[in-house]
């Protein structure tokens, strides 16, 4: 697998390509896991980004003026 950069998009394409090698039949238990590992430490990337994209989201009120996003 091609080393991705990391926006969102691409760490969501790297999920599906490991989804994709995980569901082959002719993969090992032991590659499995090791694909199972590279999986979650993808998915903690996007929790990550996900939350400082939240952080940065702001609020328009009623007058007008922007607060953060809680």
């Amino acid at each position: 697998m091609a080393a991705k950069k990391n926006n969102l998009d691409d760490l969501f394409q790297s999920l599906e390509e490991i989804t994709e090698e995980m569901e082959s039949e002719e993969i090992s238990l032991e590659d499995s896991f090791t694909l199972y590992k590279k999986g979650m430490d993808i998915l903690k990337k996007c929790n990550e980004k996900i939350e400082g994209i939240e952080k940065k989201i702001q609020i328009l009120d009623d007058e007008g003026e922007t607060h953060e996003f809680e």
